[in-house]
């Protein structure tokens, strides 16, 4: 099975939402039901399940970005690690400052070599390397994202840091904890801490740039007569007015509702899309009354389709 990530149409640091809505595209084009007995599309719409039931699970697409798991899910060899060029089982990232060991050099028997490398001649007195910088990803709710505050980060010296979440913060960014990563050798700098944010889903908000949309149900009664209702929105709840004869697709705007742009501090908006929705169960009233409205009032939505 190729990459995961290639096998949804995605990038790697894709938001779950990003990688649902890729499934569910490529699902609805590969699904068995429409297209019986098409063997090679069948096992494409396998590998695609494969890929989804994989990197929906939190848990499993961390370990899979590490390199624990093959693209069939299974844990790959103890002495596998992804991206470490020092290989299983070697402490250099891990902690142990670098010596002229882990490049393949003897100190003693190759100083000019080492001096030219590192700028520094014979003998450990001199040795001085910037530490390693390290990485760490971490998992933040929809609104936290959103609104920001603080999250704790178990750092890999045991120590803990809050790390400052900026309002508006996108799935994928990195921040950078400077000094908190790896010691460094012989009184050089430490290396830095990068944490990688992934953003949960939300139930219902979706994001787009630092726009929110909202799907909103809407009754039958609202849709033809109008109304005011209450939304939803990343601050709160908001008082929004119903046109008369709203329809699905529907849209209204609330202006500065969205996301805080990191950089500018300006926040985008929220846009709202009304979806007409009946009662679950059409009584005998609204019926008879539906019926008889039509008799004298018939319209055609689907004009376009003849054209």
């Amino acid at each position: 099975m190729p990459d995961l990530y290639k096998t949804l149409g995605v990038g790697r640091l894709a938001s779950a939402d990003e990688i649902k809505k890729a499934y569910r595209k490529l699902a609805k084009k590969l699904h068995p039901d429409v297209n019986a007995g098409d063997k090679k599309i069948e096992a494409q719409f396998k590998e695609v399940s494969a890929a989804y039931d994989l990197l929906s699970d939190a848990e499993k697409r961390r370990k899979y970005d590490r390199g624990e798991l093959d693209d069939n899910g299974n844990p790959r060899h103890p002495g596998f690690q992804a991206g470490n060029p020092w290989g299983a089982g070697n402490n250099a990232g891990a902690g142990r400052s670098r010596t002229a060991k882990d490049f393949g050099l003897d100190e003693e028997g190759n100083d000019e070599i080492f001096k030219d490398f590192f700028g520094f001649g014979r003998g450990r007195a001199n040795f001085k390397m910037r530490g390693a910088d390290v990485t760490y990803r971490l998992e933040v709710e929809f609104l936290d994202a959103a609104l920001g505050g603080k999250r704790r980060v178990n750092l890999t010296d045991g120590k803990t840091l809050d790390v400052a979440i900026p309002a508006g913060t996108e799935d994928g960014a990195q921040l950078r904890l400077k000094g908190q990563g790896m010691p460094g050798q012989g009184g050089a700098a430490n290396g830095d801490a990068f944490v990688e944010i992934s953003v949960k889903a939300h139930p219902y908000f979706e994001r787009d740039g630092f726009d929110i949309l909202l799907e909103c149900p809407v009754t039958l009664q609202e849709a033809v007569l109008g109304g005011t209702i209450e939304v939803p929105t990343i601050d709160g709840r908001v008082a929004l007015k119903v046109p008369i004869g709203s329809n699905s697709g529907t849209q209204l705007r609330l202006k500065g509702k969205g996301l805080a742009n990191p950089k500018s501090k300006q926040r985008g908006d929220q846009y709202v899309r009304f979806v007409v929705t009946l009662p679950k169960a059409v009584d005998a009233e609204l019926e008879k009354a539906v019926r008889d409205w039509a008799k004298t009032h018939a319209y055609d939505v689907r004009a376009k389709f003849t054209s």
